[in-house]
């Protein structure tokens, strides 16, 4: 009996369309369906009854049904493109733009702040936390670089971003969850160093989205929509 209801189990298994929708998984399809209004695939109303039942819904397989006719829907769908293990050779400064450091005691970048393209962590006996779930990124890759000695660095990021790491640990851990982005446009955050008798540690923060990716397509379109102009 214990090896026919083993056997049962991957029957048993809910459908990724069957799980619970997440407020983060609302605002996916709700940016789509704005995006489909200002193309014009979308009257008003439509936009506004899809609006409507996007926040009535309870399962992941509910929500694709608003976008399910929409070609924005099928681009995500589509394997995302394979994101470089190592940086950019020139991308990044020898020098950083940001040092965080906690000699016995605890030291954070968190909230609403701007990412340099390089940004360097020391614990040494203290904490580091660098959080980049509020983060505006102003370049497609950002590096940091994380020494943790008798210490801890945690890195948290958005989980629409794309995460790397190559670090190393002595008698201690250098942990990283890597991650690919579906939007070819997301930054991609490396995270290199070591981890001596220490931790250092980078997780996608779940639920936490960059929101400056669009707005920043945005930006460039005014911009080029102001020089034609100017001319």
């Amino acid at each position: 009996m214990d090896l026919q209801k083993h056997a049962q189990q991957p029957d048993t298994a809910p459908r990724s369309t069957d799980l619970r929708a997440s407020d983060a998984d609302r605002d996916r399809i709700a940016d789509l369906l704005r995006e489909a209004l200002a193309e014009g695939r979308l009257t008003a109303d439509e936009h506004a009854e899809r609006v409507e039942g996007v926040l009535a819904a309870k399962t992941v397989g509910e929500l694709e049904v608003f976008i399910q006719d929409l070609p924005a829907a099928h681009q995500r769908r589509a394997a995302p493109s394979s994101v470089p293990g190592r940086p950019t050779g020139g991308v990044f400064p020898v020098d950083p733009d940001d040092n965080v450091v906690a000699v016995f005691s605890a030291a954070a970048r968190k909230g609403r702040w701007r990412t340099g393209r390089r940004i360097h962590a020391y614990a040494v006996f203290g904490s580091v936390e660098i959080d980049l779930s509020e983060a505006l990124f102003d370049h497609q890759q950002v590096m940091i670089k994380a020494f943790s000695v008798f210490g801890s660095v945690e890195i948290r990021v958005p989980e629409n971003v794309s995460l790397r790491g190559s670090g190393g640990g002595v008698l201690g851990a250098f942990e990283v969850d890597p991650q690919d982005s579906d939007d070819d446009d997301a930054p991609v955050v490396y995270v290199d160093g070591w981890a001596v008798l220490g931790s250092v540690e980078a997780r996608p923060k779940r639920g936490k989205l960059v929101k400056d990716i669009l707005d920043r397509v945005q930006r460039t379109v005014d911009r080029s929509m102001r020089k034609h102009l100017g001319h």
